[in-house]
């Protein structure tokens, strides 16, 4: 139904139209252009406006917003320069597959042929990273470009699109429709031959593996996938650059995530016959190599809403599009009917084998961790025991860890499709923002966020927004002092760095950083820990404080 517009201008047709798709908060960092759309907000209560004082930081509390809230993300951002900053993170919200729209003023169409400061043409700049980009021209556009973005957004796969809004479209003013809100409908059943097809593969199959992707936690699929995985008695990964909890930490089947180096991924596919993946990547890699990951004797069946990922890479034997929740169940169901007893009985060897296997493995985990606590600075993997120890099973947690992150899909207790959510596309800088947008979806919810030290000094002006909006998270700083993870990576390329043991600019030293008194610089309390046994004290310490907190702690530098 078309709805007469009450209003007569475009920034209140803007704002209610946004209200209407479902936004209840904008984050953004306003400038000069966007004062049209700042004013329009000062008479919108049913908005909250979030204010981030850098646009980078604005773009990741969004993506981690719109992916924690399962809705519609909305940000605006100051014209040129301001889009500028938000690139990186618009990458990683690419990847993410956030649903955004991301908005940035622009000047005055009747301004813009003398070409003023801060003006560009904003579209071809978003771009690369969005699925659709636009500029408004006329008011009576508006809606109708406003309702194509949201929907576009939205539609599967999901992710960003860009909309440019002349300061002088947002001030017109006369009577228009503001139309109405368009959702495609997710639940796509995959073909049913493939799905028997797939079905008949596995049924077969004496090795498989599953490859769980994050369409399975945003897709509300976890409960389908556990009735297949142990159904079938098989180990299941997470893809190799994981934003989600797609299968449950906890659970027996669960054998951590996949590598991301091509040696590592071709070692653990040779002792399958089978790969299935249900919307997981194959393969997003870290560094090139001479060695094929895939084993050529690999059977592969891949399900994504995607059609781009099917095949992409690697042959599929049966490629299947369609959303994981609704063609699951399908395929479950044709596997029971072939398998029979014969095929329980061997499910349940397998399942016995994957579950003591990851008893093993965990345990190996706990008795390293307990070596590294004795140590001054405690190993990484001590920290990460130490927490997931003292974190609350309804806890959620927000990852980017990077060089420290070993352990944490094992030993945290994370169990469903919100309580994980980890840096997707690379762009460091993600996470200390990305939790402030989980808290505001997840109020409820205690938020842990973990932390590496040369990610947070990306984005630390969004520790301001935390203790603006009097939001209770832990943050935690993996402090090692220095970018670790490019000193792996110098290393292994065996060059004069690895002979002379010497990194160029990638220690984060004279002077040390102080993270404790950054934070308490931007409104946020916060204590420096030294000790693996003082971890959880002080994590209690901070979730029981009901404001942000930061725990600064020291961890050992080694790498090699």
């Amino acid at each position: 139904m078309i709805r007469a517009m009450p209003f007569t201008s475009g920034k209140q047709a803007f704002l209610e139209i946004l209200r209407q798709e479902g936004v209840s908060v904008m984050f953004g960092n306003p400038g000069t252009t966007e004062l049209p759309l700042m004013d329009g907000l000062a008479r919108e209560p049913g908005i909250r406006y979030v204010l981030a004082l850098q646009e980078a930081a604005a773009i990741a509390m969004t993506d981690a917003y719109a992916q924690a809230s399962g809705g519609l993300g909305a940000v605006n951002v100051h014209v040129s320069p301001g889009l500028g900053n938000a690139m990186g993170m618009l990458y990683d919200a690419q990847k993410s597959g956030a649903p955004m729209l991301l908005t940035a003023g622009q000047h005055d169409q009747s301004f813009t042929t003398t070409e003023p400061i801060l003006w560009s043409d904003l579209p071809p700049i978003a771009r690369p990273f969005v699925k659709w980009s636009t500029e408004a021209r006329r008011l009576e556009d508006l809606p109708r470009i406003v309702r194509r973005a949201t929907k576009t957004a939205m539609a599967y796969p999901t992710g960003p699109v860009f909309l440019s809004l002349p300061v002088d479209v947002l001030n017109a003013e006369r009577d228009i429709d503001l139309g109405a809100a368009t959702r495609i409908a997710r639940r796509m059943v995959g073909d049913r031959a493939a799905v028997q097809e797939a079905a008949a593969l596995l049924a077969r199959a004496e090795r498989p593996l599953i490859v769980a992707g994050d369409c399975v936690a945003h897709g509300d699929a976890i409960a389908e996938l556990i009735e297949l995985a142990e159904l079938i008695g098989c180990p299941v990964r997470s893809e190799g650059v994981a934003s989600t909890c797609s299968f449950p930490f906890t659970h027996p089947q669960c054998a951590g995530g996949m590598p991301r180096v091509a040696p590592g991924i071709r070692a653990l596919l040779m002792r399958h016959d089978l790969l299935f993946s249900v919307g997981g990547d194959l393969f997003t890699l870290s560094l090139p190599s001479d060695v094929e990951p895939m084993p050529h004797d690999v059977t592969i069946v891949h399900l994504d809403v995607d059609p781009w990922e099917l095949g992409k890479n690697y042959a599929a034997r049966v490629a299947i599009q369609g959303d994981p929740k609704a063609t699951l169940p399908e395929l479950s169901e044709a596997v029971r009917r072939l398998t029979g007893k014969s095929g329980h009985a061997q499910a349940a060897q397998r399942r016995d084998a994957v579950r003591a296997a990851g008893e093993q493995m965990r345990q190996d985990l706990v008795d390293r961790a307990a070596r590294g606590a004795r140590e001054v600075p405690m190993s990484p993997l001590a920290l990460v025991h130490a927490l997931a120890s003292a974190t609350p099973e309804e806890a959620t947690i927000v990852d980017e860890s990077i060089s420290s992150a070993p352990g944490v899909r094992d030993l945290f207790r994370c169990r469903d499709a919100k309580s994980f959510f980890g840096l997707r596309g690379g762009g460091i800088g993600w996470g200390l923002p990305a939790a402030v947008g989980v808290k505001l979806a997840l109020p409820q919810r205690p938020v842990v966020a973990l932390i590496g030290d040369g990610s947070a000094m990306y984005t630390c002006q969004a520790l301001w927004t935390a203790a603006h909006e009097r939001l209770a998270i832990v943050y935690v700083i993996f402090n090692n002092a220095s970018y670790r993870i490019l000193k792996e990576r110098t290393l292994a390329l065996k060059g004069f760095s690895a002979e002379d043991d010497r990194y160029v600019g990638m220690d984060l030293e004279r002077p040390h950083i102080d993270f404790v008194g950054l934070a308490k610089s931007l409104g946020v309390g916060g204590e420096r820990v030294e000790k693996a046994g003082d971890v959880a004290a002080a994590l209690g310490r901070g979730l029981a404080s009901g404001a942000p907190y930061l725990l600064d702690v020291r961890i050992d530098p080694a790498f090699k």
